[in-house]
């Protein structure tokens, strides 16, 4: 049992945001003078390795700055970045930030429609593909009336597209950095988009700090010696930027880049060719590796030394499996793109309840409100809010500036100085967070308030069940039931057999309202390119069955 140290961790924690600030010097420029000090270990699916200094990422950064600017990108105007995890990913920001611009990372994975919409509504004056994003961006080029410069990097070339080694070639590799407060302006990044349209919050260049002490406790202590980072985590999405590359290259740490497809084998064989100390794994993944390998360390020599998740539930089956499979104690995170790292575990300063969000961490205030704004009582569900000012008295650093030509939207998310999550939890009196779903996943069913994170985890620990899905299913008697969708781990088959062990597997677990009265198995479930389930597409699929029905 660990040391429970979180209110004198908590008191004690001071921000100090000095009022100019640049995530490019911060990140990269300070350690740049060390020719010999490691920032990426990068490799792809079809087997090329590089590996890079900060001083070559900084040399990299200077070029592309100049060559920005020369093409008429200055303080201010976007830059779309629409690329996986590559060395030119990293380079991009740096020279962006450096220049005083702001980044607006896409996903790689993106389609057509999907990239018209941001690059749109952002108003990206560049853009930089690879040979995989390439395609979704040429047929909706022309519909982005803003978008001056597209750029290819590793091939990727089309008519009207300038390869990344002409770009910058005639690029002096001297450059001086543009002098940025810490409210500038820094990143547009989209929500996920799991409850409406996405939503492009501007974050300033200081949110870097304002993870900071998540980053730090929810990897027990980093960086320590022999410390090194990977996630497969799209860099593309506050999970890959901010919970994995820029703060490990804040502190002046190497990460390992990796690009191609998630699997569990070639998860693992990751994690022991580099001896990887520390990850962000999201629940999917951790569920997928635990079904793969429930004994990973007879296969893998493995040296795991701090493991965070974040995205959904973890569930205390992987929780466990985790403990005594991987020898590691996960903790858990929550926080989304407008103010991340705000809640969590740091299992050897306080203990990690298995199942639990974790505590605020030290720099954040955080309560649970209710519908009409008031803070809800011990044990009661409510949504998880934020205070603008820090428990220390100064502004929060970690908190988004606005959402982008969407002043409705901002002035929605607060009530007075609380910024609301839209995620419901209950606190318990050790002041941990019990994550229930979110506000639009929460349901009745036959009078009784359902949340589908504990009914989900508790599927997954039956051995059947790689990955689950809870939604309402309309009743004319009920008003709801519950309904599963279900995917099946390797070597299971649907049966009618199966669907009553499930059944009953809740039911032994949970309260009697909560077993799924409805099950169907699926081959996948929708997911967002950020790794979480799409409940909301699997609500109005069901709503329409149950209308067809009728």
């Amino acid at each position: 049992m660990s040391v429970d140290r979180y209110a004198e961790i908590h008191a004690d924690w001071r921000w100090n945001v000095p009022e100019r600030f640049n995530i490019a010097q911060a990140c990269c420029g300070r350690w740049a003078g060390d020719r010999a000090r490691f920032a990426l270990y990068w490799e792809d699916e079809d087997g090329a390795r590089e590996a890079w200094t900060f001083w070559d990422l900084q040399q990299q950064a200077n070029r592309l700055s100049n060559a920005l600017r020369a093409a008429g990108v200055g303080r201010g105007d976007r830059i779309a970045l629409i690329l996986p995890q590559r060395p030119e990913t990293i380079v991009t920001h740096l020279a962006g930030h450096q220049l005083g611009a702001v980044i607006v990372p896409l996903s790689f994975l993106f389609g057509p429609e999907a990239l018209e919409y941001r690059l749109r509504n952002s108003d990206a004056k560049v853009a930089i593909v690879d040979a995989q994003s390439l395609p979704n961006l040429v047929p909706i080029r022309d519909r982005c009336p803003a978008l001056a410069q597209v750029i290819g990097v590793a091939g990727a070339g089309a008519q009207g597209v300038l390869a990344w080694e002409d770009f910058i070639a005639a690029a002096s590799r001297h450059f001086t950095p543009v002098d940025t407060r810490a409210t500038d302006p820094a990143l547009l990044i989209y929500t996920s988009g799991t409850t409406g349209p996405p939503k492009g919050a501007v974050m300033p260049q200081s949110c870097v700090i304002g993870n900071l002490p998540g980053f730090i406790h929810s990897h027990d202590g980093y960086p320590q010696e022999g410390d090194l980072f990977w996630s497969p985590a799209d860099w593309a999405w506050t999970g890959g930027l901010m919970d994995a590359l820029l703060p490990a290259l804040y502190f002046g740490q190497p990460i390992v880049g990796y690009r191609g497809r998630f699997d569990p084998e070639r998860a693992f064989r990751l994690i022991e060719r580099y001896q990887i100390r520390n990850t962000f794994l999201f629940p999917t993944a951790l569920k997928l590796m635990m079904k793969a390998y429930p004994r990973p360390r007879e296969v893998f020599d493995l040296d795991l030394r701090s493991v965070m998740s974040a995205g959904e539930a973890v569930g205390t089956a992987v929780f466990e499996w985790a403990r005594d499979a991987l020898g590691v104690t996960i903790n858990e995170m929550f926080g989304q793109t407008e103010m991340n790292y705000i809640v969590g575990n740091s299992h050897l300063l306080w203990p990690a309840k298995p199942g639990s969000m974790g505590r605020p961490y030290p720099g954040h205030r955080i309560t649970l409100l209710d519908d009409a704004g008031n803070e809800v009582a011990r044990g009661e569900p409510g949504e998880v809010a934020v205070h603008r000012i820090a428990p220390d008295g100064t502004p929060d650093p970690v908190f988004f500036l606005e959402y982008a030509g969407n002043p409705e939207g901002t002035r929605g998310k607060f009530t007075g100085d609380w910024c609301r999550t839209g995620d419901v939890a209950t606190m318990d009196e050790d002041g941990y967070l019990w994550y229930q779903g979110r506000a639009d996943d929460m349901f009745k069913a036959a009078g009784y308030r359902i949340g589908p994170s504990e009914i989900e985890n508790c599927l997954v620990r039956h051995p059947a069940v790689a990955n689950a899905a809870v939604v309402p299913s309309p009743d004319a008697t009920r008003g709801n039931v519950v309904k599963a969708f279900i995917v099946l781990a390797p070597g299971h088959v649907p049966t009618a057999a199966l669907e009553e062990d499930l059944a009953q597997h809740v039911r032994r677990h949970l309260a009697p309202y909560e077993y799924p009265k409805e099950i169907e198995f699926v081959d996948a479930l929708p997911m967002t390119t950020t790794g979480k389930v799409q409940r909301k597409l699997l609500r109005e699929r069901e709503r329409a069955r149950k209308l067809g029905q009728a």
